[in-house]
Formats: structure tokens, C-alpha cells, sequence
């Protein structure tokens, strides 16, 4: 997957030198406190099903312009609601970002908390997960070496969304599931992770 490098340059105000667990948690309670959180504001939650829509559904992983200055926009405004939850999103994104430019593997224990928290944090304030955040921990996990919860979580997420081209491709790698391989390459066989992955 292309990694979101425009998040580095609005977002190196809340870089994480060590990069750990109990950093994260540390900086995403900080950023809590001063969040304006309310459930039934569901901006937060459409703005990272775009970024789902956009970088790990569609066949090309390219995030629109629009999106972007959105992000941004949300990023940059304290009276955001939720805002604790893209942040905690973007500090993914910015470890990710950072440790890919550098040629560096990320760091699984930072990958497996900050997702951790998210899925919990956006639990509760939504009653729901997104897909993208299934996604992103399965490879946290897998990067952690956990494959069985990995395995566990991917599964878990195409349950919630059938439909999801990245979880069918993890469910297949850890299953071999000829249904569901058939399945991607009859209607999904040009999507990036279909080609990256060399499923055929």
C-alpha cells in the first residue's frame, strides 16, 4: 500500500520519538482530555471510511485532493468533534509513513497499541468499527507476529464487511480459501492488493 506521506508535513507536531506503547497511550490520553467527544457526531467516522474507500477498497490506492484538505482542515481545528480519534489515526500514519521513507520496519508494539486503542476508543464512542481500522490491525498484528489474532481479526472484519476487498485477501492468505480466492479474481482481480500479493 502507497503510504499517506502528506501527513508528514501538518502532522510532525505529535511525533512520538520513542514510539512506543505506553507513549501512545500517553500522548492519546493527553489529546482525549481536550476532545470534544460526542457519538452522534460522525464525521471522524465517514472521514476514515473515506480513507478506507479511497486507499484500500478501490483498485488504485490514491487518495483524492479533497480528502486530503479535509484532513487536514479537521486536523488542524481544536472545536472538531472526535478529534482525539483522527489524531490517534494520523499517528499511525505518520509511524508508518515515517519508518517506510527511511526504509525502516515499523515498530509492532507501537502498530498493535495505537490500533488497539482505536478500535476500542472508536467502539465506544460509535458503537462501531470501521472496516479500515480492521484492516490496520491485522497488519499490525501480523507484524507483531500474532498470526492466529491476526488471522482472528481479519476474519472477524469480513464478517462485518463482506464486501471488503482487503480482508477477503487476508482471510485468503491465511486460509487459502479457494471461494474466496475465485471471488478475487473474478470481480476484484486488477485491485492493487490482488496484484501485490500475486494472487492468480
Amino acid at each position: 500500500m502507497k503510504k499517506l506521506f502528506f501527513l508528514l508535513l501538518f502532522f510532525t507536531g505529535l511525533n512520538i520519538s520513542a514510539q512506543t506503547a505506553a507513549a501512545v497511550t500517553e500522548v492519546f490520553e493527553k489529546i482525549k482530555k481536550e476532545s470534544k467527544i460526542d457519538g452522534n457526531d460522525k464525521t471522524i467516522y465517514h472521514l476514515l471510511d473515506e480513507f478506507y474507500d479511497e486507499t484500500l477498497q478501490a483498485e488504485n490506492d490514491e487518495m483524492t485532493e479533497e480528502t486530503i484538505a479535509r484532513t487536514q482542515k479537521l486536523a488542524a481545528d481544536p472545536d472538531t468533534k472526535n478529534l482525539h480519534l483522527l489524531m490517534l489515526f494520523l499517528m499511525y500514519q505518520q509511524h508508518i509513513s515515517q519508518t517506510a521513507a527511511v526504509g525502516k520496519t515499523p515498530n509492532a508494539g507501537f502498530q498493535m497499541a495505537a490500533i488497539k486503542l482505536l478500535k476500542d476508543e472508536t467502539g465506544n464512542v460509535y458503537g462501531k468499527i470501521p472496516a479500515i481500522i480492521y484492516v490496520y490491525q491485522y497488519e499490525a498484528l501480523e507484524s507483531g507476529n500474532k498470526k492466529e489474532e491476526a488471522g482472528a481479526t481479519a476474519l472477524e472484519g469480513l464478517k462485518k464487511y463482506p464486501d471488503s476487498v482487503p480482508l477477503k485477501v487476508y482471510v485468503y492468505l491465511n486460509t487459502h480459501d479457494e471461494a474466496i480466492k475465485n471471488d478475487l479474481l473474478k470481480n476484484h482481480a486488477n485491485h492493487w492488493m490482488v496484484k501485490q500479493f500475486g494472487i492468480k
